[in-house]
């Protein structure tokens, strides 16, 4: 676990780029709050030049947060910014604005790797985990960007598509690899759900996300169809990643994101890493008051990462999957 409580500015920062989104996934945090609007969710783009000049070290940006960052009106604009500094760039998508146009002109851009967010092999499961999302439409459009990767005889992006394991679409996880290796897609990322909000009121605001994490996580769980994903995926050659299944003792537990990087939402509230969900929750600075620098050596990040040097860290971490190691 590292100890230096001030370490150098970070390489990568993960940024939301707007809160904005399209969808309602069950999953997500924006489910279980009012809509926001594509140009008030934007991060504006003075703000973003501002973190790219501030933190004169960054080799890595990831471009995501809450919402659907091709909804951001600044996206291009943010990608060539990272590209012209040599800063690997990428971004998760829900990919149901991926069209045609718009997956040749990311494959233009340099953008370094693109995550497809894909929860289920049938158009019943996968809809009603993203609800507003089309699961032809979507499969579509990742087999478009696959082509235009293809037409334009790139190496990038890397195209990873993302599964978040539930009970409620686990057992179509192989169907899922088998159509992802005849597309032609790169890498599965099969994830845990992020967070137990474990932290919250049970009655209060995350009342809802609360339950159905407790409904439908398979954070100590291996089913079957793990097996089975793996087989296909030796088959097709797809390359395979399954989340951890045994949570590690108290001593092994840990994150290094607080050392390492550092997660902005749109509005400018730097949190410790991307798997708070709500800014409420913890905020170790806000950008309208300091700078990033500042914010990260001062005194809230200083004793945030005190604490999780101990077996007693911040509340939030409790719960955190990543913290758990079992994401």
């Amino acid at each position: 676990m590292p100890v230096d409580l001030m370490p150098p500015l970070p390489e990568h920062l993960q940024l939301e780029i707007t809160s904005a989104c399209n969808l309602r996934c069950t999953m997500c945090l924006v489910s279980y709050r009012p809509p926001v609007n594509k140009l008030a969710g934007a991060m504006p783009i003075e703000l973003f030049e501002r973190l790219v000049t501030d933190v004169p070290g960054l080799r890595r940006l990831t471009l995501q947060g809450l919402g659907e960052p091709l909804l951001s009106p600044h996206l291009p604009a943010m990608i060539r910014t990272a590209v012209e500094h040599r800063i690997t760039v990428g971004f998760n998508t829900n990919a149901t604005l991926l069209h045609a146009r718009r997956a040749r002109e990311l494959v233009d851009s340099g953008v370094d790797w693109l995550h497809v967010s894909l929860d289920g092999a049938r158009a019943h499961t996968y809809e009603k985990i993203r609800a507003g999302a089309t699961f032809d439409t979507v499969v579509a459009n990742l087999g478009g960007l696959i082509a235009a990767k293809r037409a334009a005889g790139s190496r990038t992006p890397w195209v990873r598509v993302v599964f978040v394991a539930m009970r409620d679409n686990v057992a179509e996880l192989p169907d899922l690899v088998r159509l992802l290796g005849d597309l032609g897609v790169d890498e599965l990322h099969v994830q845990n759900l992020s967070h137990s909000f474990s932290d919250t009121d049970p009655a209060g605001a995350y009342e809802e996300i609360r339950g159905f994490a407790a409904d439908q996580a398979l954070w100590t769980m291996s089913p079957p169809a793990f097996a089975e994903a793996r087989t296909a995926a030796a088959a097709t050659g797809l390359r395979l990643r399954l989340p951890h299944t045994e949570e590690p003792a108290g001593d092994r537990r840990g994150c290094s994101w607080p050392w390492d990087a550092a997660y902005i939402t749109s509005t400018g509230v730097v949190q410790p890493c991307c798997m708070v969900m709500g800014d409420d929750r913890v905020a170790l600075g806000r950008l309208d008051e300091q700078s990033f620098p500042e914010i990260w050596r001062g005194a809230a990040y200083r004793e945030f990462r005190r604490r999780l040097t101990t077996d007693r860290p911040p509340a939030v971490c409790a719960g955190c999957s990543l913290y758990r190691r079992i994401f």
